[in-house]
């Protein structure tokens, strides 16, 4: 079958050639099909009424968490948070980061080779003080300095946050040899998966990664959706950072209660069709064989790399096949 014939843009422009998915994906039928479907027969707010179709768009959402949880191996469905996208998931962790790290703790560490996703949220919390930003250099050839890492951690090393798979390069880091290296320290990990699920596959639990972030609209999803992945123990500890809607248990003019995680850091009403849709487009990728994908996306990479290393004067940054 012609993966091809899946999506319709390509019926409404046949001529496309589309190259940007590493800045979002086009969406197959089945996730047009699937968002159109529940804001046509399903729809209703969830989490807050009695009445069946609250109940049963309540279940769908629920449905899409565990299916989420399965598709990158998290312990449990409550380690998933539904966030805006990659980029709003990095900035719940740097907001609740003083809240899950001791005060001795005063650095965060990043590389050269972030997107700014996962380098401003850092800069806007190191301008109070509490905290410092360190920077790892990489080589020529975009590869993280694992030496200059391993010197710069410490005791005093709050979190370690890096990509999964670089946004520019396409490079693939040795992600769980990051994590680990910040464990050895007693520092947190956190991976920025943005370019992680639609290509290398997710495991949060042989990373062993203290959160995982990622978008929907990258892995065939919608824009709007995104996911948090969080150790339970970091999620029920770490403060929310917004507030009412659904991450409330019980409020008065006096004080308020918040729910447990995941509740607890999902202010508001959800963004319900867009959660939908992120769970046809993981049907659609799981559907997907992944062994062909990676021969594909090797034979595209081979073939691009060496029609433009005959270009006078180009040089290929992150060609580390």
């Amino acid at each position: 079958m012609n993966r091809r014939d899946d999506f319709p843009v390509f019926n409404a422009h046949p001529e496309l050639l589309y190259l940007d998915h590493a800045a979002t994906s086009h969406k197959p039928q089945q996730v047009v099909d699937a968002m159109a479907d529940f804001l046509a027969n399903r729809y209703a707010t969830v989490h807050r009424g009695i009445y069946t179709l609250s109940q049963l768009a309540t279940q769908d959402c629920e449905d899409v968490r565990g299916k989420v949880q399965r598709f990158i191996n998290a312990s449990s469905a409550d380690e998933i948070v539904f966030t805006k996208g990659g980029t709003d998931s990095i900035n719940m962790v740097a907001r609740g980061l003083d809240s899950l790290v001791d005060k001795s703790r005063t650095q965060i560490i990043i590389s050269e080779q972030e997107h700014h996703a996962n380098i401003v949220p850092w800069q806007e919390l190191c301008k109070h003080g509490r905290f410092e930003l360190i920077v790892i250099p990489i080589s020529e050839d975009g590869i993280i300095d694992l030496n200059r890492l391993e010197d710069s951690l410490s005791e005093r090393t709050a979190i370690v946050s890096m990509p999964h798979v670089s946004n520019v390069l396409g490079i693939i880091n040795p992600i769980e040899r990051i994590i680990a290296m910040a464990h050895d320290h007693g520092a947190l990990a956190c991976v920025d998966g943005a370019q992680g699920p639609s290509h290398v596959g997710v495991d949060v639990t042989a990373l062993d990664c203290d959160f995982y972030t990622f978008s929907g609209h990258k892995l065939f999803g919608p824009t709007g959706i995104g996911v948090l992945y969080g150790r339970y123990s970091c999620l029920d500890q770490m403060t929310p950072s917004q507030f009412g809607g659904d991450m409330i248990e019980t409020v008065t003019f006096d004080a308020s209660t918040y729910a447990k995680p995941p509740l607890k850091f999902e202010a508001g009403t959800p963004a319900i069709v867009e959660i939908i849709g992120l769970g046809a487009a993981i049907d659609y990728l799981s559907s997907l064989n992944m062994d062909d994908v990676h021969e594909i996306e090797a034979d595209l990479l081979k073939y691009a790399t060496d029609q433009l290393k005959q270009i006078s004067g180009v040089r290929v940054l992150g060609d580390v096949r």
